[in-house]
C-alpha cells in the first residue's frame, strides 16, 4: 500500500435540466446500467465468448474471452486501490492498441474512478496540462510504443507537477509501478455508482489548442453505444477491427470497443495503421466491420496488398472524423468488398450515421442522420436565425447524449452553449429533406476572401477528386489587399501535378473563380492536433511564416 495524496473533488459539471431527465428516463434512453458494472454484466451474458483479440505490452499476441477480462479488470481495479485511488479520482490512460488498455479501462471503471482518454500522440504540453487540471491521481502508459519512451515522458512531466501522480508502465516499468503487479491486489467490491454520475473526461478535437476535458455520463454514453448497434449492425457475431487509437471516441463507442461489448461480439486490436496489418488481422480473424478516417480509407484502396488477402469476411466500413469526399466514398463497395457507413459526431454528443439500407446516393453524399429520436438539431445563420431546408448554416444540437458543458471552462461554455443548453458545434451544414446531415466545413474554415467567403471543405472535396490528390487542406492566408486569400496544401500520391493543373482542373469542376485556390503547396504530411487532426493552426501558421520571409514559390 503506497501513501495516499488526497486528491480534489471532481469540480461541478453542468447538469441537464430536471424534465429532460424525467423525459429521457421515461423513453427508455437513460437507465440504471453503468460503466462501472458493464464489463462484469457482458460477462454474465456471454462468459466464454471471445472479447478481445490483440498483443499485450509484450508483444505476445493474447485472447480474453469476457470472464477472463471481467477477472483481469476486477484485479486491475484492486491494484489501483492498493495504490491509494479512491472513487471520484481521475486516472490518466496513455496507452497503445494493447490488450492492457481494455484491461485498465474497466479496472479504472469499476473502482469508481474517472478515466482520463489521452492519446499516444500526446506529449509533455497535453499530458502536463491533463494532469494538473484533472488533478490526476495515476497515469498508466507503455513503456514504449512506435519508438517512443513513455517512462521518459512520465518523468519529464512529474518534475513539473506539485503533487505528481502515480505512474504505472505495462512493460518494462524500470523505477515506476509495473502494471503486471496489480493483480496482485485484493479485488475490491464493485463500486456503487450513480448513472447520472460523470463516467470519464474524454477530450474535444483540440483543433484550437490543447483538447478541452467532455465530462461524460453512465447514462448519456451508455445509450449512444446502445442505440448505435443495431443502426451499424453489431451483434455477437460481430468482430471489430479497431485501427486508431482506441481512446478516440469514434473506435470507444460508435459503435467501437463499447457497442461490440455489448453485444457479446469480439474486438480486435490492430497494432498499426498500416494497411498489410489491416489486412492480414482481416483475413486471420474474419473481421466484419471497421472504423477509419478517410486518409487510411484511402490508403486501404489504393494498397495494392489488399488483392493477396481474403476481405471477405468485412461486411462494414464506417468512415468518419473528417468529411470523406463522394468520389471516394463511392469506391468503397467495389475497391474493398463492403457497405460504408459514413459516420459524422463528436466527443461532446451527437452521433450521425447513413443506415446500411439508405439508397446508394445517401450514402455517398451525405454524413448520416441522428440516432435518436430526441436529438434536436438547428441550423442557423450568422445571427442565430433559422435558416431555409437545404440551406447551409451553423449547426446547433441539444439530446440524451449530448452535454451541457466543457469541464472547468465556464467562460467557453458560455460562448458555445446558448441559453437552451444547444450546443454550438462549429459545424456548416446543410439537412436534406430525409434528415440526413451534408457536412459543409467548419465555421473557422471559412476563408473570408475580399469579401467572399470560401468553405475550405467545399474546395477540400473538390481537390480530393483528382486522382493525384491523397489529402488536401486549405486554408486561409494573410493577404494585404483581400485580408485572406486561399492556400491548397496537398499531400499526393505518386508525382505530382503541376500548380497550373491543379488551379485548371478546379476551374473545370465549376466553381467560382474566387473559389479556385491562390496558392498551392506541396507537403508529405499534414502536422497534427493531439487526438490526430489536422492541425490548420499550424498550418496557417506556417505558412503565414513562410510568405513573410518570402520563401514560398507560388
Amino acid at each position: 500500500m503506497t501513501s495516499r495524496i488526497a486528491r480534489e473533488p471532481l469540480a461541478p459539471v453542468a447538469q441537464y435540466p430536471p424534465e429532460l431527465v424525467t423525459h429521457y428516463r421515461e423513453r427508455g434512453y437513460w437507465t440504471d446500467e453503468t460503466l462501472a458494472g458493464f464489463i462484469t454484466a457482458a460477462a454474465a451474458r456471454y462468459p466464454d465468448n471471445e472479447a478481445v483479440v490483440g498483443s499485450d505490452a509484450a508483444g505476445t499476441q493474447t485472447r480474453l474471452t469476457y470472464s477472463e477480462l471481467d477477472r483481469r479488470s476486477s484485479a486491475v481495479a484492486g491494484g489501483l486501490s492498493g495504490l491509494g485511488v479512491r472513487p471520484g479520482d481521475r486516472v490518466l490512460l496513455q496507452l497503445p492498441n494493447i490488450v492492457e488498455y481494455v484491461e485498465a479501462l474497466f479496472g479504472v471503471l469499476k473502482l469508481g474512478a474517472l478515466p482520463v482518454f489521452g492519446l499516444p500522440a500526446h506529449r509533455r504540453t497535453e499530458i502536463g496540462y491533463f494532469c494538473q487540471f484533472a488533478d490526476v491521481a495515476a497515469y498508466i502508459v507503455a513503456d514504449r510504443d512506435g519508438g517512443f519512451d513513455y517512462r521518459a515522458l512520465a518523468r519529464e512531466v512529474n518534475e513539473g507537477l506539485e503533487t505528481p501522480p502515480v505512474v504505472i508502465v505495462a512493460g518494462d516499468p524500470e523505477e515506476f509501478v509495473g502494471f503486471d503487479s496489480l493483480r496482485g491486489y485484493e479485488i475490491p467490491v464493485l463500486a456503487d455508482v450513480d448513472p447520472l454520475s460523470v463516467a470519464f473526461l474524454q477530450l474535444s478535437g483540440g483543433t484550437t489548442g490543447v483538447p478541452k476535458l467532455i465530462p461524460r455520463t453512465h447514462a448519456d454514453y451508455l445509450y449512444s453505444v446502445r442505440a448505435s448497434n443495431p443502426i451499424c449492425g453489431v451483434d455477437d457475431s460481430t468482430r471489430m477491427l479497431v485501427v486508431l487509437p482506441a481512446a478516440h471516441n469514434f473506435p470507444m463507442s460508435s459503435p467501437g470497443i463499447l457497442g461490440v461489448f455489448h453485444a457479446g461480439g469480439t474486438v480486435v486490436l490492430a497494432p498499426d495503421t498500416m494497411p498489410s496489418t489491416a489486412f492480414g488481422l482481416i483475413e486471420s480473424e474474419r473481421v466484419t466491420h471497421a472504423s477509419l478516417v478517410p486518409p487510411i480509407a484511402l490508403a486501404w484502396m489504393a494498397a495494392p496488398s489488399k488483392a493477396d488477402h481474403d476481405l471477405s469476411s468485412l461486411r462494414v466500413l464506417g468512415v468518419g472524423g473528417a468529411k470523406f469526399s463522394a468520389e471516394a466514398a463511392a469506391r468503397v463497395p467495389e475497391e474493398l468488398g463492403c457497405t460504408l457507413q459514413q459516420v459524422f459526431g463528436m466527443a461532446e454528443g451527437l452521433v450521425n450515421y447513413t443506415r446500411l439500407d439508405d439508397t446508394p446516393e445517401l450514402i455517398v453524399s451525405t454524413q448520416g442522420r441522428p440516432i435518436s429520436p430526441d436529438d434536436e438539431v438547428r441550423v442557423v445563420d450568422d445571427e442565430g436565425a433559422p435558416v431555409e431546408p437545404g440551406t447551409t448554416g451553423h449547426l446547433l444540437t441539444r439530446g440524451p447524449y449530448t452535454i451541457r458543458g466543457y469541464y472547468r471552462a465556464d467562460a467557453h461554455n458560455a460562448e458555445v452553449f446558448d441559453a437552451e443548453g444547444f450546443y454550438r458545434t462549429g459545424d456548416l451544414v446543410s439537412v436534406t429533406d430525409t434528415g440526413h446531415l451534408i457536412v459543409e466545413g467548419r465555421a473557422k474554415d471559412q476563408i473570408n476572401r475580399g469579401g467572399e467567403k470560401v468553405a475550405a471543405e467545399e474546395i477540400e472535396n473538390h481537390l480530393l477528386s483528382h486522382p493525384a490528390v491523397h489529402d488536401a487542406a486549405v486554408v486561409a492566408v494573410p493577404d494585404e489587399y483581400l485580408g485572406e486569400r486561399t492556400c491548397a496544401v496537398l499531400v499526393v500520391a505518386g508525382e505530382a501535378p503541376t500548380v497550373g493543373e491543379i488551379k485548371r482542373y478546379i476551374r473545370g469542376r465549376g466553381v467560382a473563380a474566387y473559389k479556385v485556390p491562390d496558392r498551392v503547396e506541396f507537403v508529405t504530411e499534414f502536422p497534427v492536433t493531439g487526438v490526430g487532426k489536422t492541425s490548420k493552426a499550424a498550418l496557417r501558421r506556417v505558412l503565414s511564416e513562410s510568405i513573410a520571409a518570402q520563401t514560398l514559390s507560388s
